[in-house]
């Protein structure tokens, strides 16, 4: 199956102005994106804004970007941090106070530390449960609104997909998987299923989206 509604429904200038708003709220995943980041950057991360970025979407949809969501967690700190992971916390306070500045919401989690065959592993927690309640929450605090964006790739998100479905909420999928055997990415065919439409992520976008030099994302 190509990317593109899964459905073969019309483009969305076929429906009535009435039926369509022009408004989009988009959610990002930012473990996935910042993974996303790296691949495309074969190990380095990408230097791209989060807010062109979005906005760079949601015109690709026809639409204009309402509301930023941008699910994170803060990097782990030891009981008695080094430097390292100061320096870390830091540059993520200053990242996240900038985008809080320029109006993006800001969901987060935090991150869990966990050791595997003498290998540290790092694993955000809560930051789901943040995405599902702001996602379920749409037709109250946003009732106008009748397509979004979801920039993720975890299939945890399908009942709440389905759910807002119902309320005539259409998600568009903006994701990434290879077809190749120990792929970093893997396609959640549950996930792709659920949403009206799925477009899978290229380096491209995130390259259209230049950074300011005084703001970094990693």
């Amino acid at each position: 199956m190509l990317p593109g509604d899964r459905n073969g429904s019309p483009d969305e200038s076929f429906y009535s102005k009435e039926y369509v708003t022009n408004n989009l709220l988009v959610f990002i995943d930012a473990a996935f994106v910042s993974k996303l980041s790296k691949h495309f950057g074969k190990g380095k991360y990408l230097i791209y804004d989060v807010i062109k970025f979005a906005k760079l979407l949601a015109e690709k949809e026809n639409g204009e970007c309402l509301q930023i969501f941008y699910y994170t967690a803060p990097p782990f700190q030891s009981d008695a941090p080094t430097k390292e992971e100061e320096s870390k916390k830091e540059g993520y306070d200053s990242f996240v106070k900038k985008l809080k500045k320029r109006g993006v919401t800001i969901r987060e989690g935090r991150c869990q530390r966990l050791k595997i065959d003498d290998k540290f592993e790092y694993k955000q927690k809560a930051v789901d449960v943040f995405l599902a309640m702001d996602l379920t929450n749409i037709p109250v605090k946003y009732p106008d609104v009748k397509k979004i964006i979801l920039i993720a790739t975890n299939s945890d998100f399908v009942p709440v997909i389905e759910n807002i479905a119902g309320e005539g909420i259409r998600t568009i999928l903006y994701t990434y998987y290879e077809k190749k055997r120990d792929a970093k990415f893997s396609r959640s065919n549950e996930l792709i299923k659920s949403v009206h439409k799925y477009v899978l992520l290229p380096r491209q976008d995130f390259d259209s989206a230049p950074l300011e030099k005084e703001v970094n994302l990693k």
